[in-house]
C-alpha cells in the first residue's frame, strides 16, 4: 500500500502561472499545477500540449518568461539542472543522457565524482547503487559498458543517477514509449516502490491505461494550458483523452476486410548478422498488397535486423529479398534504389535513423527524396516547393508547430515522429515497412497514424508493422507473424489473434493448435525446424 499522504504538508512541487516561449510559440500559457508530496503524479496531453516544456521549466533547462516554481512550499531559483539537482529535482529524459562507452558506474558519478580522487567516490557510488538496487529493484551490473545493456536497463541507469544525486521528486518523461510489455511492468513496480518510501513522482505519458494504472492524481494539457488537475480515481482514460484533444476518440480502429492481391515483398530463408550473431535465422514470410502484416516479439528478437536488412541498411548472410518479383537481395546502393522503386521505410528510431535533429522540419521532410526534380533544380534546390510541401505535409499530419523551418530537434517526439510518418507516406510507396509507428505518441495521433495506415492498405499498398504494442498489431494487422531469437514462432490470423497465444509464442512457446500457418502465397516453415 502507498505511504498515507500528510495533507497538511506543503506540496512538493507547484508551477504557478508559468508561460513560456519559443520565438512566437507559446508553448506554456499560464501553467498552473499541484504535485502532492509522496505521490505519483500523471501530465497527458498531445504532441506539442506543453507537458515536457513545463516540466523542462522546473529542471531548469528552460527559464520561464513569467510564472513561477515552487518546490515544498517555497519559491525556487531554478537557472539551470544544477539547481534543480540542489532542490532534489531529477529528471529523465524521454532519450537517455547517457555516455554510451561508459559503465553503469561511470554514468552514476558523472559530474558527482566527490573530488580530485576517483577512487573513493567510486567506491562510494558502488556501495549506494547496491542499496538503491535492493530497496527499489533497480539491479544492473555498476560494471557494464551502457552501450551493451537494453534500453529498460538504461533507463534505470537513468533512475539510479537522479536518485545518486538525492532526488525526492523524480520527473520521468514518457518512461515507456520505448519498453517492451514486460520492462513497463518492471518500471512500475520501481515507481510505486519509490513513491511509498516518500518520494514525489511525475509522468509525463501519453498512455493512459498508465495513468489510471499508476498515478494518484492528474493533470490534463492542451495547447499550452491545463485543461483540468483531477484525481486519478474519478477519471477514465476515455473522458481523459476527450479532454485531451477536444472531442470524443474512437475506442478501437474500424477496418474493413482485407482484398489481398499480387506478392509485394517476399521473402525467402533469411539469415542476418549483427553484432557478430545470427539475428535474422532463416526467416520466410510473404506480404501482397492490400494487406498489412504485424510482426509481434520482445523487442530484441530480430525484428530491428530485419527491417533494416529489408530496408537496405543492413547486409543479408544467405536468402533472397524479392519485391514486386525483382530479387533485390544485393542490390548496389541498395537504400536508394529501394525507394526509387517504391519502398517506404519509417523506422523504430526516429532519433537515431529517422531524422537528423539539426536540420529543419522541411530537409527532414526531403530527406532520401531530396534529388526529385519537383524538388531539385539543375544546380540548385527549390526551396520554396521544399517548403511549400513541408507545410503541406505538416498540415496533413497536424505537426505542431505548424514551422518547417524549425530544427527537428526542437519538436516532441510524437511530432518527429509524424514528420517521418509523412515523408514516409507521401511518396505514395507500393510498400511501407514501420517500426513502431505510435512510439511515444499521444492518443488522438494514435487515432490518426492507425487511420493513415488502414487508407493506405484500402489503396492497395502492403504494409509490414513491426510493434512491440500487442493491442496495436492486434487492432490493425491482417495477419501476425511472432519472432522469438530471430526466428518466426508462429502465425496468427490478425482477425483471431489474443493476447494469450501471442504471449506464449513470444516466450518461445508453439503455435496453437489450429492457428493460421500460411503466411501470404508460402506456408511458414514449422518454428522447431528454424
Amino acid at each position: 500500500m502507498p505511504a498515507a499522504v500528510d495533507n497538511s504538508a506543503p506540496p512538493a512541487l507547484e508551477l504557478r502561472g508559468v508561460h513560456k516561449w519559443f520565438g512566437t510559440v507559446h508553448a506554456n500559457d499560464g501553467v498552473s499545477l499541484t504535485v502532492p508530496a509522496g505521490t505519483i503524479h500523471g501530465i497527458v496531453g498531445e504532441n506539442g500540449a506543453g507537458k515536457s516544456t513545463a516540466m523542462s521549466v522546473v529542471y531548469g533547462y528552460y527559464r520561464a518568461d513569467a510564472g513561477e516554481v515552487a518546490v515544498h512550499g517555497r519559491r525556487a531559483r531554478i537557472a539551470g539542472p544544477e539547481d534543480a539537482l540542489r532542490l532534489g529535482i531529477g529528471m529523465v529524459h524521454q532519450h537517455f543522457k547517457l555516455v554510451e562507452p561508459f559503465s553503469v558506474l561511470e554514468n552514476v558519478v558523472l559530474g558527482a565524482e566527490g573530488g580530485q580522487l576517483l577512487g573513493p567516490g567510486l567506491a562510494a557510488a558502488r556501495a549506494a547503487l547496491e542499496r538503491l538496487a535492493r530497496g527499489f529493484g533497480l539491479e544492473v551490473d555498476p560494471d557494464a559498458p551502457v552501450e551493451t545493456l537494453p534500453v529498460g536497463l538504461r533507463q534505470r541507469v537513468e533512475i539510479l543517477k537522479a536518485l545518486h544525486r538525492g532526488a525526492e521528486i523524480l520527473i520521468l518523461d514518457e518512461p515507456t514509449g520505448v519498453l517492451t510489455p514486460q520492462e513497463a511492468d518492471h518500471l512500475f513496480r520501481i515507481l510505486r516502490a519509490l513513491r511509498d518510501r516518500g518520494k514525489t513522482v511525475v509522468l509525463i505519458t501519453h498512455k493512459l491505461r498508465e495513468v489510471a494504472a499508476l498515478a494518484d492524481n492528474v493533470t490534463v494539457m492542451r495547447r499550452g494550458r491545463v485543461a483540468a488537475n483531477l484525481r486519478t480515481a474519478e477519471t477514465t482514460p476515455a473522458g481523459l483523452a476527450e479532454l485531451m484533444i477536444g472531442r470524443p476518440v474512437l475506442p478501437r480502429v474500424e477496418k474493413a476486410p482485407a482484398r489481398p492481391g499480387a506478392t509485394v515483398l517476399a521473402v525467402e530463408d533469411l539469415e542476418v548478422r549483427g553484432g557478430g550473431a545470427r539475428r535474422v535465422r532463416g526467416v520466410s514470410f510473404a506480404v501482397r498488397a492490400g494487406e498489412i502484416v504485424g510482426i509481434a516479439g520482445v523487442a530484441g528478437n530480430g525484428q530491428s535486423e530485419l527491417l533494416e536488412a529489408l530496408a537496405g541498411i543492413v547486409g543479408v548472410d544467405s536468402g533472397r529479398i524479392l519485391f514486386k518479383g525483382a530479387d533485390i537481395t544485393r542490390q548496389p546502393f541498395a537504400a536508394k534504389a529501394r525507394r526509387r522503386m517504391g519502398m517506404a521505410h519509417a523506422p523504430e528510431d526516429r532519433q537515431r535513423t529517422g531524422l537528423v535533429g539539426s536540420f529543419t522540419a522541411a530537409e527532414n521532410a526531403i530527406l532520401g527524396r531530396h534529388d526529385r526534380p519537383a524538388w531539385t533544380g539543375p544546380l540548385l534546390t527549390k526551396r520554396g516547393a521544399i517548403h511549400d510541401d513541408a507545410r503541406r505535409m505538416m498540415a496533413e499530419y497536424d505537426v505542431r508547430p505548424r514551422d518547417p523551418l524549425l530544427p527537428a530537434q526542437s519538436f516532441s517526439g510524437g511530432n518527429q515522429q509524424k514528420i517521418v510518418l509523412a515523408r514516409e507516406i507521401d511518396a505514395d510507396p507500393d510498400l511501407l515497412l514501420v517500426g513502431q509507428p505510435t512510439r511515444g505518441v499521444d492518443v488522438g495521433a494514435v487515432e490518426f497514424i492507425h487511420r493513415r495506415l488502414i487508407e493506405l492498405r484500402g489503396a492497395g499498398k502492403a504494409i509490414l508493422l513491426v510493434s512491440v504494442e500487442l493491442e496495436e498489431i492486434m487492432a490493425l494487422a491482417d495477419r501476425i507473424l511472432v519472432m522469438f531469437e530471430g526466428r518466426i514462432a508462429g502465425a496468427v490470423d490478425g482477425n483471431a489473434a489474443t493476447e494469450r497465444e501471442l504471449g506464449l509464442m513470444m516466450a518461445g512457446g508453439r503455435a496453437a493448435a489450429g492457428a493460421a500457418r500460411v503466411s501470404g502465397n508460402k506456408t511458414l516453415p514449422n518454428p522447431e525446424n528454424n
